[in-house]
């Protein structure tokens, strides 16, 4: 995954003379095509970044066509940056409002590496590196660290080294820091600092050679992104740069920090997402960080995944069934383990491992913390990557590359824990709770074994042949995970099947009232305040076996204004919450939709209506 520079630089080049301009470059590796404005475009373009625009078009031996957008690299240097996706000889052709840089051509010649290729959403809920026809599995294990472009440059590689070492294979961060580092990258709207991002684009580079894939978040919380760019023209203008700059290396585009706390912020982020999928021709996967689900934002179609600032394991369980796209929990927990904790989900070790395989159950990829490496309220210290919670993001990482993972989905034929399966071939059941635990599978015989999720242990049980199994962890004093497989199978299954080996079908939501087995019993209040938050409350109407273990998420939005729907809350009662932003004009229509999960996985949704005071 390696940077190839170029032989030459094409402004010296002749007119519309085809030229190889880089030396034969690795499939899914970066190569920078570099051109020199001449003096008298300088001369008209004292700002390159602002006025100049930059595209050139590569076509492949198939004829398949990308365009890429150029930056400008500080000087009179502009860089258009390309990673061929097929072996054999390409052509490119560029298009600028600088003379000197418009219709040139050349060629280059790709050839043949052992990239998989770049990951996009797979099997509905999963990942795959994607090379043409060709799909190999991904297991999405996130890192944290949001400055990571500002660390000292030795404990950057540190952290890199250490975190691919402990198999991550993602890191997520800040491509221009927080609100304060934000002024001095980029000292005016239109005004970047050229050697921060060339360090950037070093950091990130180094990150793809150890195999880690940066989640790059391109502004931060509170409007950050509006206020640094405060006008359309200069956001497009960002983000024409930071495509230019990092789609050719392994990336994944998550657009701000928490949205929800953005001025229409629904809006901002459908023009910037929509922006990030027109010009990025590789087309990396893109979402955003939330308060608690990005989810409101998807039917938008820009975004093609979900992140989750969330350990609300109704919310995650919930969603998983409605949404038919890959789920990423971003901040389920972070791990403390000295360096403090400044909010609710800074966690304990045992806390955070819980909840790491919640959010796995939940069929959500993870994404790790801890507070003394995640960048934000407390230093980046080195003695704090080795943690438990670290190795135990690993022990979760061996442990499911075992599996089928790109095929698992949750499963409720289970008493006792909670499953993901792929039925008839491979069962997995997070024992939080030790006690009895009872499962119904196909009828075959199945190798069992419990795995101790805190040292990564395997205890191998007795062949199981039936259609039930029952049984208990080895030591009631802890959480375990339960492993069924018919690892036979499985081997033959890859020998058979390219990817998937069966379709993932999307349940039926069901609306009919009659056939809903619950009522809203609260609020009863056709008008509600929302200054003062009213009580909710759910009423079972039908007690079947079915509806005996429920999970409930309560949402609401204000269609007039347009920002989508927020969690107003989730279990059987508590105390909605209104968010900002949501209504800006009363009196409103508040529509409420309360979903209900039961026991053998069948998900429900019953919609009110409520006028909305201030």
């Amino acid at each position: 995954m390696g940077l190839v520079r170029v032989g030459r630089v094409l402004a010296f080049a002749p007119l519309l003379c085809a030229q190889t301009v880089c030396p034969p470059t690795p499939t899914y590796t970066p190569c920078e095509i570099v051109f020199e404005l001449s003096e008298q475009d300088a001369a008209t373009h004292p700002n390159p970044y602002s006025s100049v625009t930059l595209d050139v078009e590569f076509r492949s031996p198939r004829f398949r066509t990308l365009k890429l957008p150029g930056f400008w690299d500080g000087g009179r240097r502009m860089v258009v940056r390309f990673a061929p996706t097929g072996a054999g000889e390409w052509t490119f052709r560029s298009v600028s409002n600088a003379p000197s840089l418009d219709r040139r051509e050349g060629r280059l010649t790709a050839v043949a590496s052992d990239s998989p290729g770049f990951i996009q959403p797979a099997n509905v809920h999963h990942w795959a590196y994607v090379d043409g026809l060709n799909k190999k599995p991904h297991l999405w294990m996130g890192d944290t660290c949001y400055r990571f472009g500002l660390l000292d440059r030795a404990l950057f590689q540190n952290l890199v080294d250490t975190r691919a070492r402990q198999k991550f294979n993602h890191l997520r961060g800040l491509v221009i820091g927080g609100h304060q580092e934000s002024g001095r990258i980029f000292p005016a709207p239109d005004r970047p600092d050229p050697a921060y991002f060339q360090e950037l684009d070093r950091r990130v580079l180094y990150m793809n050679q150890k195999g880690i894939i940066a989640d790059l978040i391109l502004a931060g919380d509170e409007n950050h992104l509006a206020k640094l760019f405060p006008t359309p023209q200069l956001r497009e203008r960002y983000i024409r740069f930071v495509v230019g700059r990092y789609a050719a290396m392994h990336v994944t585009w998550q657009l701000v920090q928490e949205f929800e706390e953005y001025q229409d912020g629904r809006a901002l982020l459908k023009q910037t997402g929509e922006l990030l999928k027109r010009l990025d021709p590789y087309d990396h996967p893109r979402s955003t960080h939330t308060v608690s689900t990005s989810a409101p934002l998807l039917n938008d179609g820009w975004m093609n995944y979900l992140l989750y600032q969330s350990a609300d394991d109704q919310l995650g369980a919930i969603e998983h069934q409605i949404y038919a796209a890959p789920q990423v929990n971003a901040e389920f927990a972070y791990e403390d383990t000295g360096a403090g904790r400044a909010y609710p989900h800074h966690v304990d070790t045992d806390t955070f491992r819980r909840r790491l395989w919640n959010a796995t159950m939940n069929g959500q990829y993870p994404t790790f913390g801890n507070t003394g490496t995640y960048g934000g309220r407390f230093p980046v210290e080195a003695r704090y990557l080795d943690s438990p919670g670290a190795r135990q993001m690993t022990a979760w990482f061996d442990f499911l590359s075992r599996t089928r993972y790109w095929e698992l989905e949750p499963y409720f034929d289970v008493e006792g824990g909670r499953a993901l399966a792929l039925e008839g071939v491979e069962y997995i059941v997070y024992v939080e709770k030790p006690g009895p635990v009872e499962i119904v599978l196909e009828r075959h015989g199945y190798d069992v074994a419990w795995f101790n999720p805190a040292t990564g242990e395997f205890i191998k049980q007795k062949e199981f042949k039936g259609e039930r199994f029952r049984g208990e962890p080895p030591d009631p004093n802890r959480d375990w995970v339960l492993h069924i497989s018919r690892e036979g199978r499985k081997q033959s299954m890859l020998r058979s099947y390219k990817f998937e080996s069966r379709p993932v079908l999307m349940q039926e939501i069901e609306q009919s009232p009659q056939r809903i087995p619950y009522e809203i019993a609260s609020p009863v209040e056709e008008s509600l305040s929302f200054r003062v938050p009213p009580r909710y409350a759910v009423r079972l109407t039908r007690q079947t076996r079915a509806t005996r273990a429920m999970m409930w998420l309560w949402i609401g939005e204000v269609p007039a204004q347009g920002q989508g729907y927020r969690v107003l809350g989730t279990g059987p009662e508590g105390t909605f919450r209104f968010w900002p932003g949501m209504a800006r004009e009363f009196p409103a229509l508040l529509s409420v939709r309360l979903y209900g999960l039961n026991a053998n996985g069948k998900l429900y949704a019953l919609d009110h209506v409520y006028r909305l005071n201030p």
